[in-house]
């Protein structure tokens, strides 16, 4: 059969079978192109997947920081302000090593103190404010060491800024670079102490009373800003519960033994010190009462 009744045109059979060529190339072009979205789809999947697992890996491997020595002059996680106002020097403390504790006084007329102290803990502030100036007076004149624990208990009270972690970090920033400063930093810390509950003091605040203290240094301030000792500020803090029993602050010590008087009572306080010295203490006009802060709120 030929075309010629038809002029050439197509017969109704071949424009059906030109009709489903044309339906199965469009049929195979669209498998085709189904095939390649879901390879790119599935290749774009695994590139996201790669890239939030690198972005992750960065911040584990950035966050975990390894242990680093603890500062300088501070080997029994302690500074020692010896009688006289001079600091004990002591290599750094290495990380895992135990604390080694200094040396008491050799003198039977020098008084040992020692106080565990957290910068967020008001009864802390209360003891502080009512002792920092005779507790001063004491070093100043000779007659007693004082040797200061910072601890972080209160890191939870401080609205995920980790403020007494970074008051003890800075702590032992100044200890290691500018220790001649450091009792005038933790009498600053006191006197602008935060409220427990608050997010406390910034960086920019603690970097300010540090260099009122007088470490004024690049070092200090870097230090205090990239948290140089915060390894050793946990390991402190968990060394001062399991290794002496400090279990709440502020504990202080006198000649050994524990105060649990009262906290805004300076009368109180001088008492056990002469106690615990074993003898009436004599104090001079220099050491002489003063008036009892009222605590404040909170």
């Amino acid at each position: 059969m030929n075309n010629a009744s038809t002029g050439g045109r197509p017969t109704k059979n071949e424009r059906r079978e030109q009709a489903r060529e044309q339906a199965r190339e469009l049929r195979e072009a669209a498998r085709k192109k189904e095939k390649r979205n879901r390879i790119l789809l599935q290749s774009g999947i695994i590139v996201g997947i790669l890239a939030v697992a690198a972005v992750v890996a960065i911040i584990i491997v950035s966050s975990v920081k390894p242990a680093m020595p603890g500062p300088q002059n501070m080997a029994s996680d302690g500074l020692l302000i010896q009688a006289g106002g001079e600091v004990l020097t002591t290599p750094a403390l290495q990380p895992g090593a135990t604390p080694s504790p200094n040396p008491v006084p050799t003198s039977d007329d020098v008084i040992q103190i020692q106080t565990y102290v957290d910068y967020m803990c008001p009864y802390c502030g209360q003891f502080e404010a009512t002792n920092a100036a005779y507790l001063r007076t004491l070093v100043e004149s000779g007659a007693a060491s004082l040797e200061i624990f910072p601890l972080s208990f209160l890191d939870r009270a401080s609205l995920g800024t980790a403020y007494p972690t970074r008051a003890m970090n800075a702590f032992g920033c100044i200890a290691d670079q500018q220790p001649e400063s450091v009792l005038r930093f933790h009498e600053l810390l006191f006197e602008n102490q935060p409220g427990e509950g608050t997010a406390g003091l910034s960086d920019d605040e603690i970097v300010g009373f540090a260099r009122e203290a007088g470490a004024k240094s690049t070092a200090v301030e870097t230090c205090i800003r990239d948290q140089q000792f915060k390894s050793w500020t946990d390991a402190a803090t968990d060394r001062a519960t399991q290794l002496r029993g400090v279990t709440a602050t502020p504990t202080i010590l006198v000649n050994g033994q524990v105060y649990d008087g009262s906290l805004t009572d300076q009368a109180t306080f001088r008492q056990f010190v002469a106690a615990a010295q074993g003898a009436q203490y004599v104090e001079d006009s220099a050491v002489a009462p003063t008036p009892t802060p009222t605590p404040s709120a909170g």
